[in-house]
């Protein structure tokens, strides 16, 4: 399984969210330092979920990263992170 499905699953289970955007950009960032040339190391994520409501800004990204922290430590590199809860405006 892809490192892209394994962050979806992780992200639906965990925040059920109402939209789920995964974007792989690593080949935006091939040769770079820090880029394992895997094809699985720079990804654009958009989420939208009730659980995120009331929550500030960096708890939501800590919620995001403590869930896929094993994507992290098997090589995943970089993560742009856009969270939302429902009724917010979404910038893409």
């Amino acid at each position: 399984m892809s490192a892209e499905m394994r962050m979806r699953d992780a992200l639906f289970i965990g925040l059920e969210p109402t939209r789920l955007d995964i974007i792989n950009e690593s080949e935006l960032h091939a040769g770079h330092r820090g880029s394992p040339g895997t094809g699985e190391s720079h990804f654009r994520i958009l989420v939208v979920s009730p659980k995120f409501a009331g929550r500030s800004r960096v708890e939501r990204h800590r919620m995001v990263n403590d869930m896929l922290a094993a994507e992290l430590k098997r090589g995943v590199h970089a993560l742009a992170l856009a969270t939302y809860a429902p009724g917010e405006r979404v910038r893409e």
